[in-house]
């Protein structure tokens, strides 16, 4: 089951990376086509901010353990950290 969380984190750490690629992709056409004043230059670089922001948060929320798990780090054999499939 962990196994499958962690891969599921990287899987969706790594679509937050492809979208923050193509949002400034994609800002920086529209600044090219529009100019750097323009409203949809400014909205396609908030886009990019946003993704940014969003980035930052899952990274913060995923550091961020409690004092079980970081005492199950230490001590991995101990009765209060082992896990059973039933």
């Amino acid at each position: 089951m962990t196994t499958t969380l962690n891969s599921f984190e990287a899987d969706k750490t790594a679509n937050i990376q492809q979208a923050i690629t193509e949002a400034i992709t994609e800002a920086r056409t529209t600044c090219e086509q529009d100019g750097s004043d323009s409203a949809g230059c400014a909205v396609a670089w908030d886009t990019v901010e946003e993704l940014q922001a969003e980035k930052a948060d899952q990274q913060q929320a995923k550091s961020k353990k409690t004092s079980l798990e970081n005492y199950c780090d230490r001590h991995p054999d101990s009765v209060e950290c082992l896990i059973y499939d039933v």
